[in-house]
């Protein structure tokens, strides 16, 4: 086409974009994640300059604990900076991994680098096929099962996960369920800030069930615990582009901002089953203008997201309510930015100019 043709009509336009989307989805064989597409190595890199107060300074940053043989595999971490000490910590209660690096009052132009080497696969379960899969621990259940502060399982909660699962005979029905609710009920904020907190009786008792991942992913999690799943948050962050067309659902180069939170519930036949209704709901609000819960690129990924989950995505950990290891601050909904704060206080995760981090993704090929 000669470039000095413009389109001008928003209905060729549409078109256009919906013809591209099943030209390419068609290639990949549609939106289909699976562990077949093999093994993908990244190395994500954050680069942390906390702003010298004139107080001593204490940074967090999250890395990846999840070591999992059939999705996910953390290889090394390196770091380098100026600090005065800097450490791996694993927290005792969630395991969750995080560097902490610490500085003086008067240490100028602090810096530190951690770089770490992670391999994923595509998780895809066939839930049409049950298989032999060793009972879920009674300890691992009372955790999965266990009310937080953010996610209760009583009142509201409770009842609206009684409703929701009225009928379901067994417990893949009572997680599908959930599914499909949180997907028809619930909308994407774009103004929230970062991925939200996850209060999720405060979004039942408000009946405003907008937000972002950790709101919406947060909402399945509790639903299920009060219908008697195991269920728990995966947080994380996007380190590549989608496969399959899908422009909402990957982020490569900076990936400051692209931090997202999963969710997974344990179904006997199974074990653990990855789930993100969240991401059904950006399709809906990020892929193009004007999709609705019927169009087929929705459709597609509404599919398969009870399942499966495309691993251009790096976990860091389960954790919820966390104390950051030497903080003289509150507890944290979960670890998923890093943190810091000196003698004024805490920095402020959601904005990595301020804190001045930066963080970044690339893919290993050789």
């Amino acid at each position: 086409m000669d470039r000095r043709q413009f389109v001008t009509s928003s209905a060729l336009l549409a078109a256009a974009a919906t013809l591209g989307w099943r030209r390419s989805l068609a290639a990949q064989g549609g939106f289909k994640p699976s562990p077949a597409y093999g093994w993908r190595t990244f190395e994500v890199g954050i680069r942390a300059e906390p702003a010298q107060t004139g107080s001593a300074t204490r940074v967090w940053l999250p890395l990846p604990s999840i070591d999992d043989a059939e999705w996910s595999r953390p290889i090394w971490t390196t770091w380098e900076g100026n600090a005065r000490s800097s450490r791996i910590v694993r927290d005792p209660e969630s395991g969750a991994l995080m560097l902490v690096a610490d500085w003086a009052a008067g240490d100028e132009k602090a810096f530190v680098e951690v770089t770490s080497r992670v391999a994923t696969r595509d998780r895809a379960l066939d839930l049409a096929r049950p298989a032999h899969v060793p009972p879920l621990d009674e300890a691992a259940r009372r955790s999965w099962t266990r009310p937080t502060r953010l996610l209760p399982t009583d009142g509201i909660v409770y009842e609206t996960a009684a409703r929701i699962t009225r009928g379901a005979k067994t417990d893949l029905d009572k997680a599908r369920a959930i599914y499909e609710w949180v997907v028809d009920n619930t909308a994407r904020n774009p103004k929230t800030r970062g991925c939200g907190l996850g209060d999720i009786r405060a979004m039942l008792e408000s009946g405003d069930l907008s937000g972002k991942c950790a709101d919406l992913n947060a909402l399945y999690v509790g639903l299920a615990r009060a219908a008697g799943l195991a269920a728990r948050d995966v947080y994380g962050i996007r380190v590549a582009d989608s496969r399959f067309a899908y422009r909402s659902l990957g982020k490569s180069g900076d990936i400051s901002k692209a931090q997202h939170c999963r969710a997974e519930v344990w179904l006997a036949g199974f074990g653990w089953v990855p789930v993100d209704p969240a991401d059904v709901r950006k399709v809906v609000l990020e892929e193009r203008p004007g999709l609705t819960l019927g169009d087929e690129i929705v459709v597609a990924a509404r599919q398969e997201l009870f399942g499966a989950w495309e691993m251009n995505w790096m976990a860091y950990n389960c954790a919820h309510d966390l104390r950051l290891p030497g903080s003289a601050g509150p507890e944290i909904p979960f670890l998923m930015y890093p943190c810091a704060e000196n003698g004024a206080g805490r920095y402020d995760s959601l904005d990595p100019d301020g804190f001045r981090y930066r963080i970044s993704s690339r893919e290993v090929t050789s």
